[in-house]
């Protein structure tokens, strides 16, 4: 069955796709909101950034974060700075990685939902005298709490099932850097075939279920806004 190797993988996965899902619902949102409400000459080429990691092979985007991340690049020379190192081959780099190749997992369910929204919800509530801050607070992320929560699954699920990316820029460190699709690929190479079941069918069936609970939530805000005439 698992193994204690197996088992370092599957929570070492879990901590990272949590921590990558978070952080991008907190950055994510005020870009999606910039996105669904602006008129900037800019919005075409920021959302093709936003998008590129949709049809970037993973190699390529982890290639040029590991020369960016590097030693020699930017990042590593920032962080070299500051006395944290480089990111390459960490957790954090990981980390770094992740949010970029699932952010527009993110960004474009959360800015649908916005512009879904229309203007009008805005303008009810600046006749009420409310602040753009209030506005955002209890009018916009309410009203698009359904896009947050497809963005939070696609995000998380998204980060489960990376292979290219974390392999490139964390490699494969026991307990830092090897998550479940490496230890797969570790347990392939080694021939351990039966190790290799196990491990893909979890992730099928955790897969399986994202997707399920997914459809569910879609069904369920469709049914409620056909009931509201929404």
């Amino acid at each position: 069955m698992l193994s204690e190797s197996d088992l370092g993988a599957i929570w070492l996965t879990l901590r990272l796709a949590t921590t990558v899902t978070i952080l991008l619902l907190i950055l994510g949102t005020p870009l999606a909101l910039w996105l669904a409400r602006t008129r900037s000459i800019i919005k075409g080429p920021v959302s093709a950034l936003v998008a590129l990691p949709l049809v970037l092979p993973p190699t390529v985007l982890g290639f040029y974060l590991l020369v960016f991340m590097g030693p020699s690049g930017p990042m590593g020379k920032f962080t070299e700075a500051l006395g944290l190192g480089t990111l390459p081959f960490t957790f954090w780099g990981l980390v770094f990685a992740s949010l970029l190749y699932s952010l527009p997992f993110v960004v474009q369910p959360i800015q649908n939902a916005i512009e879904a929204q229309g203007a009008r919800h805005a303008e009810v509530a600046a006749t009420l005298r409310a602040s753009p801050w209030d506005t955002f607070w209890h009018v916009t992320l309410p009203l698009a709490k359904p896009g947050m929560l497809t963005a939070a699954v696609l995000g998380f699920a998204h980060t489960v099932g990376e292979f290219g990316v974390v392999l490139m820029i964390g490699g494969n460190i026991p307990g830092e850097t090897r998550v479940v699709s490496v230890q797969i690929y570790d347990h392939v190479e080694a021939l351990e075939y039966t190790q290799a079941h196990w491990l893909s069918a979890a992730m099928i069936g955790f897969s399986f279920a994202v997707l399920l609970l997914l459809y569910l939530l879609q069904h369920r805000n469709s049914s409620r806004g056909m009931r509201y005439g929404i």
